[in-house]
């Protein structure tokens, strides 16, 4: 981190949310304090609507820029779509609350000036977490493939009838599933839906994959934890009921009965600046644990 912050040439990006109160003032106040402290700035086209002469990269591009820093404004859902966006660049993740839940956007507001001198110091923790590359398969082709940090989901649309399903890991067939859906998540995504729909929470260092059936209708059907060296595979079975594929919870994908999801491990991890509170206080704050 030393090296890439005493470089002249060092480039800040800053990713927001729109429509989040007193984001013109926040973002006057952070980009007078990055110039000041030698950073060339980039905004996303989200933020370009809330500041004037800065240049604008899309975020589809911005991994191609070469970022020192990533700050990010907004919740949970913005924090996954930079991560996305930047994995291929290799940066640091600020992620700054300004949503409600904030499990990966974990510094508040308040603390954003002291993490921002935490890391000019070299300071700052940083904590490297797993991503998914998933693909969609169609009768042998592949029709999209995408980068996942917290879960790839098969579901039933609203009017469906429940679906059948059969799950393989390293194509070894382990168990057909009639329910409403699948879930293949990250240990980042294992505190999201899969959470919800009965899964465990995995500490977000571990090497594994969780999958989580949705409101099976066999009660001994259970979540599975594997390891992230494995690839998971879900294959549609539903003739006459529809599904569809989301990603990090995107607009989903509409499938048809033989489409395949397979997920592994990708190449890329996330790199996400810590406040340095621990991980179990985070479950309590975050989950209530222990209230009565």
């Amino acid at each position: 981190m030393r090296s890439r912050q005493a470089d002249s040439q060092k480039t800040a990006a800053i990713i927001s949310r729109p429509g989040r109160p007193q984001l013109t003032e926040i973002l006057s106040g952070l980009l007078a304090w990055l110039k000041e402290h030698g950073y060339r700035v980039v905004v996303d086209q989200e933020t370009a609507q809330y500041v004037d002469g800065q240049q604008v990269v899309p975020r589809s591009q911005m991994s191609a820029q070469p970022l020192s820093l990533v700050v990010v404004l907004g919740g949970d859902g913005t924090l996954l779509s930079a991560a996305r966006v930047t994995a291929a660049a290799d940066v640091p993740l600020l992620g700054v609350n300004l949503g409600s839940l904030g499990f990966l956007t974990e510094v508040p507001l308040s603390s954003l000036y002291p993490m921002l001198e935490a890391i000019a110091q070299g300071n700052a923790p940083v904590e490297r977490r797993s991503m998914m590359q998933c693909e969609l398969v169609r009768e042998q082709t592949v029709l999209g493939s995408y980068l996942v940090f917290n879960d790839a989901v098969v579901n039933k649309t609203a009017l469906a009838r429940l679906n059948n399903y059969e799950l393989y890991i390293d194509k070894v067939f382990v168990s057909s599933y009639r329910a409403d859906g699948m879930i293949i998540a990250t240990p980042t995504g294992s505190t999201a839906y899969s959470l919800s729909a009965g899964g465990p929470v995995l500490v977000p260092t571990v090497d594994a994959f969780v999958v989580t059936p949705v409101a099976p209708h066999s009660f001994s059907h259970r979540p599975l934890v594997v390891p992230d060296s494995v690839e998971v595979e879900i294959l549609l079975r539903s003739e006459n009921e529809l599904a569809y594929l989301s990603v990090d919870g995107q607009p989903g994908l509409d499938l048809r009965d033989g489409d395949r999801v397979r997920c592994r491990r990708s190449e890329h991890k996330v790199q996400l600046f810590r406040t340095g509170s621990e991980f179990f206080q985070a479950l309590r704050s975050k989950l209530k644990w222990g209230d009565r």
